[in-house]
């Protein structure tokens, strides 16, 4: 079978460290400048130099993205950043803009060239004029359905990848073009500023038109008419392999080092029930426990997308914008002696609490609490103050590995 890449989102170099220790294959990050996640940390050069040389020493690849729309006064700072990415060594750059995709042939950039999801290739035709162009993968369109891809996949040449998103946020707009934060907000989506209002409650009111007369109903809450549910593919990964995609991208450059640790890892689980699925003949399927894990994070209710087609899409949520919240992480394993667990605190936990364990060989282990200790080892009820390092006596025979997580429901 050909080989296939979990391709998770880094917000920062902590979440980075965290996204290749739990299994992804490659990591998609933004500079300082032309990255759609503004309100991320993004990466400094010299950050983002380390952040390289640290996934290459894991044989993990990075890819940059540049895929906003350059206004003419930021055009001329094209030139310097797609330099300064082929000097650093990053493994592909994520673009959108055709005049970026010139200049990069122009300055003979020797870096692979991807076309973002925001450049909204949603047939073979124009996917073919972007392998012309040079590109090496193309993201698909998020609207595509699973026969459109197919389709793209029979009228491309083979050397051409297609990577799709299989998880995470989804704009109401094609292809994440929206205009509604600029006008509402003065903050840009295509500059990566996106203030999301279409999470927001609205009262809708329709004036009437001639002869024709509509009712529209909302509570006292409001009406979340434009509130998009997440995307979750994890049991559809087969099809989509089937279909030609290689490469499967995890949403959430804004999202916490938690969030990119539990979803790299549930779907790293499922790719490897792929491929021993492929290789044996067996059925695809995918157990309640990964399943669960999905559950386990920050989420908006779950749909299949565009992927089914339209008449099938049910992917609005109408109830609320928020989030569903079960689990917190609690601390992040720093190290264990057999007997001690060393931990360092990020939200609160006490003496008595039930908490699991999720390491990044994929255990998973349930225990009490039964006691805390400071970091001199003296009893105490509680880490009363944040990042504090504090043991938890624990015994067990599973390998307990710095960066495993501690959370609780």
């Amino acid at each position: 079978m050909k080989k296939v890449e979990i391709l998770s989102p880094a917000k920062d170099f902590e979440s980075l460290k965290f996204a290749i220790l739990y299994g992804a294959d490659a990591v998609y990050l933004g500079g300082e400048i032309f990255g759609m996640r503004a309100a991320a940390a993004n990466f400094t050069d010299e950050i983002l130099k380390k952040a390289v040389e640290f996934a290459h020493s894991k044989n993990v690849k990075v890819y940059l993205t540049c895929n906003t729309i350059p206004n003419n006064d930021e055009v001329e700072k094209v030139a310097k950043f797609l330099k300064r990415a082929e000097e650093i060594g990053v493994d592909a750059l994520i673009v959108a803009d055709i005049g970026i995709i010139l200049e990069i042939k122009k300055l003979k950039i020797k870096i692979p060239l991807h076309i973002s999801t925001q450049f909204g290739v949603m047939n073979y035709k124009t996917a073919n004029a972007l392998f012309e162009l040079g590109a090496k993968r193309i993201v698909l369109a998020r609207e595509l359905s699973l026969k459109e891809i197919e389709t793209i996949r029979k009228n491309t040449p083979e050397e051409l990848e297609l990577e799709c998103f299989v998880h995470g946020a989804m704009c109401m707009s094609v292809s994440g073009r929206c205009l509604i934060s600029s006008y509402l907000t003065n903050r840009n989506a295509n500059k990566g500023q996106c203030a999301q209002p279409c999470r927001w409650k609205f009262s809708l009111k329709e004036e009437k038109r001639p002869g024709e007369f509509y009712d529209v109903f909302e509570d006292e809450k409001g009406s979340y008419i434009l509130n998009s549910k997440d995307l979750c593919l994890i049991e559809h990964l087969e099809e989509l392999y089937s279909a030609g995609v290689t490469s499967f991208k995890i949403e959430g450059r804004a999202k916490s080092f938690y969030y990119v640790s539990v979803v790299t890892n549930a779907y790293k689980k499922a790719v490897e029930i792929l491929k021993n699925s492929i290789l044996n003949k067996t059925k695809y399927f995918v157990p309640e426990d990964v399943k669960n894990e999905l559950e386990k994070i920050s989420h908006r209710k779950y749909t299949t997308g565009f992927l089914f087609g339209e008449n099938k899409l049910n992917g609005q949520y109408y109830e609320n914008g928020g989030y569903v919240r079960n689990y917190n992480v609690v601390a992040v394993v720093c190290s264990y002696d057999g007997e001690l667990i060393l931990v360092k605190q990020k939200n609160k936990f006490i003496v008595g609490d039930l908490i699991e364990m999720l390491t990044p060989n994929g255990e998973t282990l349930n225990f009490k609490v039964s006691k805390i200790l400071d970091e001199n080892k003296n009893e105490i009820n509680s880490a009363p103050n944040s990042e504090m390092m504090v043991y938890i006596p624990f015994k067990t025979n599973v390998e307990i590995v710095p960066g495993s997580l501690v959370r609780k429901n």
